[in-house]
């Protein structure tokens, strides 16, 4: 299989983000709730977890797959897709767990920080493959 690290990384995040549509269509059949989100925090945690994969996934799915193709070292792309991956079960498990208003819980910030930093270790390693003499 070809570019074998981002096809893990796909597929478990596709596992992932099909569990938490399982979570959200479950939640949505709960509350009897077709649109919106009932103002339920249950719903609201599952459809925001679902979303938050969904929007963050594609592009280091994108990053990692052009990186992997350039062949740039497999070890420092396998531990930013398993952070990738961690960071984004982390979230889920934040988003999940009851917290004081105003205060998020530190799973959901660990997900958060270690997301934007697998992102940003990502973009700036295709930016100095593309303007490296």
């Amino acid at each position: 299989m070809p570019l074998p690290i981002t096809s893990t990384t796909a597929a478990l995040l596709a596992l992932l983000l099909l569990l938490l549509a399982i979570l959200t269509v479950r939640q949505r059949l709960r509350l009897k709730a077709a649109f919106g989100d009932a103002d339920d925090a249950a719903l609201i945690a599952a459809s925001r977890s679902h979303g938050n994969l969904a929007e963050h996934a594609p592009i280091v799915l994108i990053m990692l797959g052009l990186l992997e193709y350039a062949e740039i070292n497999s070890t420092l792309l396998m531990v930013i897709a398993g952070a990738f991956v961690l960071a984004r079960i982390a979230h889920v498990i934040g988003l999940h767990t009851p917290a004081e208003p105003g205060k998020s819980p530190i799973l959901r910030q660990i997900g958060v920080v270690l997301t934007w930093l697998s992102m940003l270790v990502l973009a700036v390693q295709i930016l100095i493959g593309v303007f490296a003499p």
